[in-house]
């Protein structure tokens, strides 16, 4: 029995924090990987973003999708303290490949909606063009929303 518990937790051990991966096959390297995250100044908000990663290739797709839901309060002293810019700022960072690519998330406040707004993206132009994806929150419902006039 020690010998199985062993096993098992060397097995589990190379997993990671990831909180999914799954192969695309029998005879390929690549995995679709599911990083989930909360937001650190609004601990209400959980984000998941799926993106495919190949350990022995240096063309790793750009490519990666984005889901953020409220799993939690929201209130509006927590979003006294997030960045209001166009720009928004940065909540979740991970490198993804020596070439110098990572994969990014922003949120950004749209104040006109009552919206949370995540945008996920990678730092490698691939094809002509810089991947990305949305996903949003909506404050409606919340402590934090604020009824419009």
């Amino acid at each position: 029995m020690k010998k199985l518990t062993l096993l098992v937790l060397l097995l589990l051990s190379g997993c990671g924090d990831d909180s999914a991966r799954v192969s695309l096959g029998w005879f390929t390297t690549k995995d679709v990987v599911v990083k989930g995250f909360t937001d650190p100044k609004i601990p209400g908000v959980t984000c998941h973003v799926a993106h495919v990663e190949d350990d022995l290739s240096f063309s790793d797709p750009s490519d990666m999708s984005i889901a953020c839901r409220q799993t939690g309060p929201i209130t509006a002293e927590m979003l006294k303290g997030i960045d209001k810019s166009k720009s928004g700022e940065s909540v979740f960072k991970e490198s993804l490949s020596v070439l110098f690519k990572s994969l990014k998330v922003r949120r950004i406040w749209d104040g006109e909606h009552q919206t949370l707004i995540y945008l996920s993206y990678s730092t490698k132009e691939t094809q002509g063009s810089t991947h990305h994806a949305i996903s949003t929150v909506p404050l409606y419902g919340t402590e934090a929303w604020q009824k419009p006039g």
